[in-house]
């Protein structure tokens, strides 16, 4: 076993990065449902216009990944303090038991997700709550787990920020679970560059820039093609400026279901 603080050199193959994937072994008769992230949120449907889906890599971030789902409703109350006995669940479910625990004390939820994840070599499961929502007085705490190699399941942990009451509704997202190239961040080496060192980039920039302050200024005074048009679609059409389109571009993502 490695000792802590130093690294554990890659198994062979290690060092390069397998094809995506993803493979899912349900530990409990019957799990969490594990489905698509769904790209809509309440409080976007509630923006005048749902103007905030206009922000499309708002709407990728919500979708890029899997939810597990809360399989019945519950609610947990933290009392205040470090002890594991702080924290109480309340729930008609007898599946409370072993869904839900106070493991960490300090005010930490642990839910089991009743599944045992696999990934292919180099790549890593980062399990979170679902990207672009809130509770109150409670958070998700991110994980990243090497889920390449791990034999046994994580567990989904999240904090209260103050002493109160939580209510999780049945079909909930309770965790959100995106697959990462984990053994390939390292080795990235952010390159800091002057924009005149790259023309084709600043032309297009600065033809962006000129284009954005044009039809700001035509909303502004209200000019009536601009007020029919409301907003600018570049990012929505991958247009870059130039005449053509990037080689990949999403303003949709719809991932599959477990098979």
């Amino acid at each position: 076993m490695a000792k802590i603080g130093k690294a554990v050199k890659p198994v062979e193959g290690g060092e390069t990065l397998g094809p995506p994937g993803l493979t899912c072994y349900p530990l409990w008769p019957d799990p969490p449902a594990m489905v698509p992230a769904r790209p809509d949120r309440d409080w976007m449907d509630a923006t005048p216009e749902r103007y905030a889906y206009r922000c499309i890599p708002l709407s990728i971030a919500n979708a890029s990944g899997w939810e597990l789902l809360t399989p019945f409703s519950f609610d947990v109350a933290w009392y205040g303090g470090t002890a594991m006995e702080t924290i109480q669940f309340r729930s008609s479910d007898p599946r409370i038991a072993h869904f839900a625990t106070s493991h960490f004390g300090s005010g930490i939820v642990t839910f089991h997700t009743g599944w045992l994840f696999k990934t292919p070599p180099g790549w890593a499961v980062w399990t979170r709550g679902a990207p672009n929502t809130g509770k109150e007085g409670i958070v998700p705490l991110d994980g990243l787990v090497e889920t390449d190699w791990l034999p046994f399941p994580f567990t989904m942990n999240w904090r209260f920020l103050k002493p109160g009451v939580v209510h999780f509704e049945a079909g909930e997202p309770f965790a959100f679970l995106t697959l990462v190239p984990h053994a390939q961040l390292d080795a990235v080496q952010p390159q800091i560059r002057q924009l005149d060192t790259d023309p084709e980039l600043k032309s297009a920039f600065e033809g962006w820039a000129a284009s954005r302050a044009d039809f700001s200024k035509r909303l502004k005074a209200r000019e009536e093609n601009a007020m029919a048009e409301k907003w600018q679609r570049t990012y929505v059409r991958g247009d870059r400026g130039q005449g053509d389109g990037p080689m990949f571009h999403l303003s949709k993502r719809r991932l599959k279901p477990p098979a």
